[in-house]
């Protein structure tokens, strides 16, 4: 069966001044088409650094990676990153920093009306048109994020790659723009991948839920499916049994099996 997203023993191993730091080994998984899937586990456990092999960033040190049936060799539009900092240039509007992304994807073969309608689609999707002409000093953090979702979104991709993206954010403005984002994937029918601290935030957006071992040599320890019909409802799902489950479980790999006494122990 052919996936979307096929990662085949993927190792990274990087050169530092100390020497040589084995951050992944054996890294497989398969995301399908249309998937939200989070990478989630303790600091240093190699969850950005795989997200940033998907995104061709990083080339593997060994292994590949695939991405709608062709490999992963470098950056691509089909593959968007919304990072944790906005890095909106603050030197431009909103407009003018969603523009400039889509005149880089689609600025050869679509007219500047055509350019200028799409910039404007991706502010409204994510409720940003009244504030096209302002520059990010003059908007909030939650506001510059929407901006920086608006930008990926409206290169089309195929796979939407997202580095913590509310990590800096206060939790009412996290929690808005968490339910905001699954609107905006149930729209869009994206794939998404995620990483996140967040255990609620993982369980509440993803599929899938990707547990990452502890580095050095992180890999990914198991994949928790989450069986909750979309659309979904953050105050219904409180008392859900099946995400009090998948909560428990994510915890109990994370807190239980994969802590920090275990992690010392070790």
């Amino acid at each position: 069966m052919s996936h979307f997203i096929d990662i085949s023993q993927a190792e990274m191993v990087f050169n530092t001044n100390k020497g040589q730091f084995h951050a992944l080994r054996e890294i497989n998984l398969c995301i399908e088409k249309g998937q939200f899937v989070a990478l989630i586990g303790h600091s240093g456990c190699g969850k950005s650094t795989l997200l940033n092999l998907i995104a061709g960033l990083l080339l593997p040190t060994s292994g590949g990676l695939i991405c709608d049936g062709r490999e992963i060799a470098g950056p691509g539009p089909e593959r968007a990153v919304v990072f944790q900092n906005h890095s909106l240039l603050p030197w431009l509007t909103c407009f003018q920093n969603v523009y400039l992304a889509v005149e880089r994807v689609f600025g050869a073969k679509e007219s500047k009306a055509q350019l200028k309608k799409r910039t404007a689609d991706a502010l409204d999707l994510v409720g940003m048109s009244h504030a096209t002409d302002k520059r990010p000093n003059e908007i909030s953090g939650g506001m510059k994020q929407r901006v920086g979702i608006a930008r990926a979104l409206a290169m089309e991709p195929k796979v939407l790659l997202m580095d913590e993206p509310f990590g800096a954010l206060d939790a009412l403005t996290r929690a808005h723009l968490q339910d905001e984002l699954l609107k905006i994937v149930a729209r869009t029918q994206s794939t998404v991948v995620m990483v996140t601290h967040d255990v609620d935030e993982a369980v509440l957006l993803s599929d899938r839920i990707v547990m990452m071992t502890n580095g050095p040599a992180a890999t990914i320890g198991e994949v928790l499916e989450v069986p909750l019909a979309r659309p979904r409802n953050r105050v219904e799902l409180a008392e859900d049994p099946a995400y009090i489950h998948c909560r428990k479980a994510v915890l109990d790999f994370l807190y239980t099996r994969h802590g920090v006494a275990h992690k010392q122990a070790a």
